[in-house]
């Protein structure tokens, strides 16, 4: 399959306040010199616990936070290079879906104006294939008609974020950064959000990058895996290799201790500990592996070198 997005040592640092008039900035580093594909018609998921720079390493991807140094692909062209004019016109083609649906909709505007929106802002057919446009998204999500001229707080979570779906498929978007997109959701409403996502990439040919925290929604609708720890990817596999044979201290510990995984672990075989503490500051990172305090198969080598990306696996131990 031909590739669609590919960041190459995409790299985020972000200015922090100066504790004193003479003193020197310090800068948080959110994404460390990541590298990763999405493959078209896939959906490539990033998992982590909150903090490890998944959602900015999504939206540095696609040119919505900086500054950021590396290259991001899109399509074997580089976002980074473009101008803002030609910039404005790659949006059509990316688009996204925020966490909550309840503060990413204007409360103020009808939802009918709400997803006619991105073809407003770009400019994209004219008012009568506008308002036909609208009306053929809310039928694609599941929505009725006579519900077009209502406000959002007319709506329930799960239809609301229906209503932010309609609007990313709006300008016929290849591709769709979906941010934590049901985990502001109750878990029945989850699986019918995720079945729809399902559903349109199957008969639209979308391509996913899929931000969350968990795994048990991971599983269910990622192709190919990347599990971040503060800023680093540390594993990067396909759904079935990651799920049965996950390589790093830090994967099996997040396997351990996700609770939509608990029929999976009742076997009786025997399960890494959860973790304990907390991970170091990013602000001022430890000069080896990042996980080598909470991780309980570190070695002195681990403190003291950062262990590369290799055979799909950030991890001395591992790679042996």
């Amino acid at each position: 399959m031909s590739v669609i997005l590919e960041a190459k040592d995409l790299t985020v640092r972000f200015p922090m306040p100066r504790k004193s008039l003479f003193a020197e900035r310090q800068h948080l580093e959110a994404v460390r010199s990541i590298s990763f594909q999405l493959e078209k018609g896939r959906t490539l998921g990033i998992v982590g616990e909150s903090g490890s720079g998944k959602t900015t390493a999504a939206m540095a991807s696609i040119r919505l936070t900086g500054p950021a140094t590396g290259a991001v692909e899109f399509e074997g062209e580089d976002l980074f290079t473009l101008d803002d004019e030609a910039m404005r016109k790659r949006r059509a083609d990316i688009q996204l879906i925020f966490q909550d649906p309840y503060s990413s909709l204007n409360p103020r505007d009808r939802v009918s104006h709400i997803v006619q929106e991105p073809l407003d802002l770009l400019e994209i057919g004219d008012e009568a294939s506008r308002k036909a446009r609208v009306e053929e998204l809310f039928k694609l999500v599941g929505l009725r008609p006579d519900q077009l001229n209502l406000f959002p707080h007319q709506f329930s979570g799960g239809q609301r974020q229906r209503i932010s779906i309609a609007r990313a498929l709006a300008t016929n978007p290849k591709l769709i950064v979906c941010d934590e997109p049901v985990s502001a959701l109750d878990v029945a409403i989850q699986a019918q959000i995720l079945n729809l996502l399902a559903k349109l990439q199957e008969e639209l040919g979308l391509s996913y990058l899929f931000i969350s925290h968990d795994l048990g929604v991971i599983r269910q609708v990622c192709d190919d895996i990347a599990v971040m720890y503060l800023g680093r990817i540390v594993e990067q596999a396909s759904r079935d290799e990651l799920f049965t044979n996950p390589r790093h201290p830090y994967t099996q510990a997040l396997l351990a201790a996700a609770p939509s995984l608990a029929r999976r672990k009742s076997s009786g075989a025997k399960r890494p500990q959860q973790l304990k503490g907390d991970p170091p500051s990013p602000i001022n990172p430890p000069p080896g592996c990042a996980f080598a305090e909470r991780c309980p198969l570190a070695e002195a080598v681990c403190k003291q070198m950062p262990p590369p990306l290799e055979n799909g696996v950030a991890c001395h131990v591992a790679n042996r």
